[in-house]
C-alpha cells in the first residue's frame, strides 16, 4: 500500500500542517503533553476556586426576599462544578489524573485566580455591590481578537483558548492522537444529575473542544452573544452566561435576549434587596478564633466536611464515577454548617463565615 499521500491530498495535508504549526505559535507555554495536562489542572483549579467565593455569597442571601439572586447564584455554582469535571474529563482523556484533595489544590482566600495576570483578588464574603464587581471580573468575556493566553491571562476565555490549540497540535503530531486515556474514567451526566449543563465524556478532540466551547459559553457566552447556548440542546427556556446574569443582579434588571453584550440589560426589573444579607466577616480563618473554641470547632468540622467533599469529587474524576452522587449530601451539609457559622455573630456587627481550608481527614 502506498503511504504517501496523492497529488490531491497534499494541499489539504499542507493546509492542515500550517494550520497546526499556527496552534502551536500561540500555546505559549504549552510546550509538550506534560504541560498541556499541568494546564488542564490548572483549569480544574480555576473552576474550584471561584466556588467557595459564589456559595459565600449565595450562603448570605436571604431566599425569600432575594430570590433572584439566591437562584441566580445557586444555578452558577452548579454549572462551576460541571466545568471543574469537564475539565477533569479533558485531563484523564489524554493520559492524566486530575488532583482535587491535595493541600495545594486549596487556596488561601482572598487568591489570585490561577496562572491569571493578578489584576484583582477573589474573596470570601457576603454578597454586595463590591463582591458583584469581582464576579464580573472572573466572568467577563474576552475582548474581540483578543489572543490565547495560557499564563497570565485577563480573561478565562483566553486560557481555555490556548489549551483548546494546543489540544489540537499534539493531538495532530502524535501517532494515534493524544486521547488515550481510560474511558471508564470518563463521568458522564448518568454520574451528575445535578443540572448545571452537559456534561461531556470525553474520547476524542471534537468532544474535548465542545467541552471548552460549553465552559467558555456558560461562563462569559460565546461568539459575542449574552446567551449561554446551552438551552439549545435542553430546549430550556433561554438562559444567559455567568457574566450578565450577575450583571442581572448588580443592575436589578432582566437582559433581552436582542440585548448587545456591550448594553445594560434592558428587560424588567428584578428585586434585590443588598441590606438583608447575613454580614460576614470577610475571609475568616480558623485561626481567628482560639483551638477548641466553639467556633474552632465550627469551622473545622465545616472545613472536614468540604475536604470529604472534594475527596469524592477526587476519587470520582480517578476511576470511580460512581461516587460523585455520594457528594450530593455533603453539599446539604456544607450548606448547613455555613449557615449555623454565618448565624454565629462575633461582634461588631459582623458573623463568622466558612473558611474552605484544609484539613487533613
Amino acid at each position: 500500500m502506498n503511504k504517501h499521500p496523492s497529488p490531491d491530498q497534499m494541499p489539504r495535508r499542507r493546509q492542515q500542517l500550517l494550520f497546526v504549526e499556527t496552534d502551536f505559535k500561540i500555546c505559549g507555554s504549552i510546550t509538550s503533553i506534560d504541560k498541556l495536562r499541568s494546564h488542564l489542572q490548572t483549569a480544574i483549579e480555576i473552576e474550584h476556586s471561584t466556588i467557595p467565593t459564589y456559595l459565600c455569597a449565595l450562603y448570605s442571601i436571604n431566599a425569600q426576599s432575594n430570590s433572584f439572586a439566591y437562584q441566580t447564584i445557586q444555578s452558577i455554582v452548579m454549572e462551576e462544578m460541571l466545568h471543574m469535571i469537564l475539565a477533569a474529563n479533558i485531563l484523564n482523556a489524554i493520559g492524566g489524573s486530575p488532583a482535587i484533595n491535595k493541600p495545594e489544590f486549596i487556596p488561601e482566600y482572598p487568591t489570585y485566580l490561577p496562572h491569571s495576570d493578578k489584576a484583582f483578588l477573589v474573596p470570601l464574603q457576603k454578597l454586595s455591590k463590591d463582591t458583584l464587581t469581582i464576579f464580573l471580573d472572573i466572568e467577563k468575556p474576552k475582548k474581540r481578537l483578543a489572543p490565547p493566553e495560557a499564563d497570565n491571562y485577563k480573561t478565562i476565555g483566553q486560557f481555555y483558548d490556548a489549551i483548546k490549540h494546543a489540544l489540537r497540535y499534539f493531538d495532530f503530531i502524535t501517532p494515534g492522537g493524544i486521547f488515550t486515556g481510560k474511558k471508564e474514567r470518563q463521568v458522564s451526566s448518568h454520574h451528575y444529575y445535578g443540572g448545571g449543563g452537559k456534561l461531556i465524556p470525553i474520547f476524542g478532540l471534537s468532544d474535548a473542544i465542545e467541552a471548552i466551547n460549553e465552559i467558555i459559553g456558560q461562563g462569559e457566552g460565546m461568539n459575542g452573544s449574552i446567551i449561554d447556548p446551552d438551552h439549545k440542546f435542553f430546549d430550556e427556556e433561554i438562559e444567559y452566561a455567568h457574566y450578565f446574569r450577575f450583571n442581572e443582579i448588580m443592575l436589578a434588571r432582566r437582559y433581552q435576549p436582542t440585548d448587545a453584550p456591550q448594553d445594560p440589560p434592558s428587560g424588567s426589573p428584578v428585586q434585590v434587596n443588598w441590606d438583608d444579607v447575613l454580614n460576614m466577616q470577610p475571609n475568616p480563618k480558623m485561626k481567628d478564633y482560639p483551638k477548641g473554641s466553639e467556633l474552632w470547632n465550627k469551622t473545622y468540622e465545616f472545613n472536614r466536611t468540604y475536604i470529604t467533599l472534594l475527596t469524592s469529587i477526587h476519587d470520582a474524576c480517578n476511576g470511580n464515577p460512581e461516587l460523585l452522587m455520594k457528594a450530593i449530601p455533603l453539599m446539604y451539609d456544607l450548606k448547613y454548617k455555613a449557615l449555623d457559622l454565618m448565624n454565629t455573630p462575633i461582634g461588631n456587627g459582623k458573623t463568622a463565615g466558612p473558611s474552605f481550608e484544609y484539613v487533613p481527614l
